[in-house]
């Protein structure tokens, strides 16, 4: 920024209010774009709206000053202002850089709920407890700046944001896509990256700066310059500078002032920030020794305490005054904190001493480090101390992965085990801490450096066991990488090497290779769900003790494709039956809830069906688990369009495509694309059709694309496009894939008959029968019985009828008991039974209507208008006027819930959820919560 010298030292600093020929430091040289959008952010959070705000560019171009430039002017206006400064070395630890924003904030974590106020306890050290998932943790830090804006509003300012520990990043990150109404204003400077890394800031409102025009370059370098300048001179550093502010401060203190003189020096090519740290190495290498050495002491603790540094100096002998120099140089400040004047010159520090010298300021900081407050970073600067091998520094490390992983951070406890790796002498406990380490990578999403850590604890030696477990998480992040390809025979692979050692983890993974079978599908390579069933019949070791969930599952689905559908029906519905009871201790964690709701629709189970997605949902909302939650809350809401509630249905997409976004993640397509279908917006379906099946052949996953076009089939049956509807029914009643052939079946049933096509209609229909027979839910017997109905005539086709509306009427699938009215309405209309087939139809178009099912609705209409009837509209309702997150949130106000309790479960702070009660009310007409009640909300 062009007005201020960077961090720590500003022109104000050196030349007082003014700059050179009066010049203010308020005109900020060539950033009024910019410094005017920091203060419509700062405006907009005096009026109740939050903000946040990405500053971008290279090192020096002046990011920092925009942050004094805000901080000064939010604290003229009446805001608190807290500020963290991110750090290289800093990124091993989970938490660190929240930690050093929120420390002065904690004293306001009691008005918190309980588990975001156990959470954060937990990931600052200040309490025991399981890892809590990051974004409860994102919900947490959100609650707490909101609960401190709420009594005089809150400016947040990260400095040097890419240097966060990747746990920091994430949760400011989610924090900063759910702000709304808090009177909250983040903002961080990122520096740009030579290497092209995803910075988890993508995606939010920026300010990119780029360099200073000539003309405000020299009236900076004017205004910074302690003597006057040649004019060729002051040509010659605007030419190298480039426009970067600080580049233009630094370049005239580099060298002696004869270098300048007549400015015909060959120009130096290297860009900006590389000239700048060039000058700090220069500056801070003519230094004496020891000041060097604090410098370097400084440069290796990213603390900033004062009292850490002198124990550590003190140590080594530096004497007190060995900073003066620094200081005097511009490169350091000591005051109640250590502070480098730029980043730049702390890398410029650290790159510049010998490796002897670093391992030796390492040292120094780890024996000044109290073991018992901070143990952690103790480990980590002994690590770096090491010369080769240490084994007692690798088993120090070791445990502060352990610590690290208790505490929420993956990525933390990934980078303690890799380091631990490099530091062990043994090869064999080299590769033990290899494979852990190359575990913790996988669970922390860097799947390439997981992969690498594989590749050196395969070089062994490895036990048995430990190969076993190697080869399983090859075959898992595969699976998290590829999703089909050749997934499921790697895991088979792992699942029969580990049966003689570990019996349990082997019939777990044959249920991996199932469920990676059925995911890929008919687009799996070499061996897939067939193969997988086989192996998984024949090959799994036998179970110890009674059965549990698992074992139901994994012997369910190996019968389902070796025995036949009937034979396999027992122990499916014994598993549904273990994972919904109560007092269940299977699958506590969820981890086999999707597959358990994969085979409720196949046994076409409604009840468990939804059971299974709602504890799914409970679950993730229990435990803050944003990384599952949004797949969950896909599966709930479409469940709910074939119960027809379309609008809670949209509600919970709504919320799924909300958190989503916040967590940085594209939305799941499911449930958009049955909305889309079902409520009849056919060219919006379409085209989600479209990308849905695209991204599924590139994943390799044929699942997804039977599902899509089941959705469709079932789309052009309420648009009356038959023969469309029996090309898209076609393919997902060929699958091997139960689920979706069961829901797929009915389509086809009715496509085909409408079509002509018989014959094919007549064997779905008993396909249908004999499976639904098996199972014996009322849901697929009504199907069954509404598919015999289609293909029947006279009475035969009645009893049919009214069986299957008796049977969907037990059950929970509205969609279908209105369609089975329907099309009984339509069969009696041709029978000429006029009077009979208005009531049924009547039935279906109020039902259907209500629903918001629209393509069935018309149909149903126009079925009734043949009658002689013109179907009646729906009545508008006063909450038609409300959005979905809207109606969501009314339908739990109407519940009694509080706004902290919605804000909890909705992920939004209660200040937001009041100003969308604000909103609601002058919707609605009304002025109090209670009124709500009054409303349907359903």
């Amino acid at each position: 920024m062009g007005g201020a010298t960077g961090r720590g030292t500003s022109l104000k600093d050196l030349f007082g209010g003014t700059t050179g020929r009066g010049t203010s430091l308020k005109d900020l040289f060539g950033r009024r774009a910019e410094r005017e959008a920091i203060e419509r952010l700062l405006a907009r959070a005096r009026s109740g709206k939050s903000g946040t705000l990405v500053v971008r560019g290279e090192a020096g171009i002046g990011k920092t000053a925009l942050l004094e430039y805000a901080r000064d002017t939010a604290s003229r206006s009446g805001f608190r202002v807290e500020t963290l400064t991110g750090v290289p070395s800093e990124t091993q630890f989970a938490f660190a850089g929240l930690h050093q924003l929120c420390a002065r904030l904690m004293d306001r974590a009691d008005a918190l709920p309980a588990p975001q106020r156990a959470a954060l306890g937990v990931v600052f050290g200040l309490r025991a407890g399981p890892a809590p998932d990051r974004f409860l943790v994102g919900l947490a830090i959100l609650s707490l700046l909101a609960e401190v804006a709420e009594e005089e509003g809150l400016v947040c300012l990260v400095d040097d944001a890419q240097w966060l520990d990747e746990a920091s990043s994430q949760v400011l990150t989610f924090a900063a896509r759910r702000l709304g109404a808090e009177r909250l204003v983040l903002v961080f400077a990122v520096r740009d990256s030579t290497e092209g890394d995803a910075l988890p800031f993508t995606g939010m409102p920026e300010v990119r700066l780029g360099p200073l025009a000539e003309h405000d370059a020299q009236a900076l370098l004017t205004a910074a310059a302690p003597a006057l300048l040649d004019e060729a001179v002051r040509d010659r550093i605007v030419a190298e500078a480039r426009g970067n502010p600080l580049a233009l401060l630094e370049l005239p203190m580099s060298a002696p002032p004869t270098r300048w003189a007549g400015g015909y020096e060959t120009p130096d090519l290297a860009d900006a920030p590389s000239r700048v740290e060039d000058s700090f190495r220069r500056r801070s290498s003519n230094l004496p020794a020891e000041t060097q050495l604090l410098l370097l002491v400084a440069a290796a603790e990213p603390t900033g305490e004062v009292a850490l540094l002198c124990r550590a100096t003190e140590a080594l002998g530096i004497a007190g005054e060995a900073s003066a120099p620094a200081e005097a140089a511009g490169l350091l400040d000591i005051d109640t904190r250590v502070r480098f004047r730029h980043p730049l010159v702390r890398s410029a520090v650290y790159r510049t001493a010998q490796p002897s010298d670093r391992r030796r300021a390492h040292r120094a900081l780890a024996e000044a480090t109290d073991p018992r407050l901070d143990p952690d970073r103790r480990a980590w600067h002994q690590a770096q101390a090491v010369l080769g091998v240490d084994e007692k520094a690798a088993a120090e490390l070791e445990h502060s992965a352990e610590r690290a992983r208790a505490r929420g951070g993956l990525a933390a406890a990934a980078a303690f085990l890799e380091r631990a790796t490099e530091l062990t002498p043994d090869e064999a406990e080299r590769a033990r801490r290899a494979l852990e380490a190359a575990h913790a990578k996988h669970e922390a999403g860097a799947y390439d450096v997981a992969l690498d850590l594989l590749r050196l604890a395969s070089a062994g030696p490895l036990d048995a066991l430990q190969d076993a477990r190697a080869e399983q998480l090859r075959a898992q992040i595969e699976f998290h990488t590829t999703r089909g390809s050749e997934v499921p025979g790697m895991l088979l692979d792992a699942a029969e090497t580990l049966a003689p050692l570990d019996p349990t983890l082997s019939r777990e993974t044959y249920l991996y290779a199932l469920t990676a079978a059925i995911h890929a599908g008919s687009l799996a390579r070499g061996r897939g769900l067939p193969e997988a069933a086989k192996a998984a019949a024949e090959d799994a070791p036998a179970q110890s003790g009674p059965p549990g969930a698992v074992d139901l599952l994994l012997d369910g689905l190996s019968t389902r494709f070796t025995q036949g559908f009937e034979a396999s029906v027992p122990s499916l519905q014994g598993a549904l039956q273990a994972l919904r009871s109560d007092d269940s201790r299977d699958d506590v964690d969820g981890r086999w809830l999707w597959l358990a709701c994969h085979v409720a629709a196949v046994l076409w189970d409604d009840r468990a069906l939804y059971d299974l997605a709602d504890r799914a949902v409970r679950l993730a909302r229990e435990s803050g688990s944003l990384a599952t939650l949004p797949g969950v809350l896909n599966s709930v809401a479409s469940v709910l369009v074939l119960f027809g509630e379309l609008t809670r249905a949209a509600e919970l997409a709504q919320e799924e495509s909300a958190i989503t976004q916040a967590i940085g993640v594209p939305p799941l397509p499911n449930a958009r694309l049955m909305l889309a279908a079902w409520s009849g917006r056919h060219r919006e379906a379409l085209d989600l059709y479209a990308t849905m099946v695209q991204e599924a052949t590139e994943r390799g996953e044929a699942t997804s694309i039977d599902q899509a076009q089941a959705t469709i089939a079932a789309m052009h049956n309420g648009l009356g496009n038959y023969e469309e509807a029996l090309t898209f029914a076609i393919g997902p009643c060929s699958s091997e894939e139960m689920a979706l052939t069961s829901l797929a079946l009915p389509e086809l049933i009715e496509a085909a008959t409408r079509s002509g096509d018989h014959e094919r209609a007549r064997a779905a229909s008993d396909l249908l029968s004999r499976r639904t027979r098996a199972s014996g839910a009322p849901f697929g017997l009504g199907l069954a019985a509404c598919g015999r109905a289609l293909i029947s005539t006279g009475a035969e086709a009645e009893e049919h009828y009214l069986e299957a509306i008796e049977l969907l009427g037990r059950t929970q699938m509205a969609v279908f008991l209105a369609r089975a009215h329907l099309v009984y309405g339509e069969w009696l209309r041709r029978e000429g039974r006029r009077e009979e087939a208005r009531e049924q139809l009547r039935t279906a178009h109020e039902k259907l209507s209500a629903m918001g099912t629209e393509a069935f609705a018309e149909r149903a209409a126009r079925e009734l208008r043949a009658t002689g009837e013109h179907p009646r509209s729906r009545t508008a309702q006063p909450t038609d006027a409300l959005t979905a997150q809207e109606l969501h949130i009314s339908r739990l106000v109407a519940t009694g819930a509080t706004s902290r309790e919605i804000g909890a479960q909705l992920f939004l702070s209660p200040r937001t959820i009041e100003a969308h009660l604000r909103n609601i009310f002058r919707k609605l007409g009304i002025t109090s919560r209670r009124q709500l009640k009054d409303f349907q909300l359903q």
